[in-house]
């Protein structure tokens, strides 16, 4: 026996759920836009299989376009960008002129190591795991760093 009244459900909330998550929406988001619970939203996943496919067609989507941005941030991008000129045709008249102007947005090292660490995090993690005798003895990066030069001047 089910409590409350049921939800109204309808093939056309698969489209627009699915520009909704395009767009970012969270599964919150889009039980507001349908006015129901987040409960309900989440049943219409498990009810309804192209309501899920959508949800997640459409969050695949805006994770991808997110996931360009941090690369192009990660390792600089150049981008055009419009800016207005004043130009002066006399002494009492001026005109603004709108320029197309080619910038440059440097690489951003924080951008570069959280795409490292999370695709490389063997590689990049800050905490190694140093295996001696069958124990594990967990160093900072800083720790390591500082045994690796320990070891070369005692080797040198």
């Amino acid at each position: 026996m089910t409590t409350g009244r049921p939800t109204e459900y309808s093939d056309d909330y698969v489209q627009q759920a699915e520009k909704l998550c395009r767009l970012g929406a969270t599964d919150s988001e889009i039980a507001d836009f349908f006015c129901v619970s987040t409960r309900t939203v989440y049943r219409w996943k498990l009810d309804h299989e192209d309501f899920c496919q959508a949800l997640k067609a459409g969050k695949e989507e805006a994770d991808a376009r997110v996931e360009r941005g941090l690369f192009q941030k990660a390792t600089g991008f150049e981008y055009v960008e419009e800016q207005a000129f004043k130009v002066k045709l006399s002494a009492t008249e001026e005109r603004i002129e709108v320029v197309e102007v080619r910038r440059y947005a440097p690489t951003d090292t924080t951008a570069a190591i959280f795409w490292l660490k999370n695709r490389r995090p063997v590689q990049w993690r800050d905490k190694v795991e140093t295996v001696h005798s069958g124990s594990i003895e967990v160093m900072t990066k800083e720790q390591r760093d500082a045994a690796v030069a320990a070891a070369a001047l005692a080797n040198s």
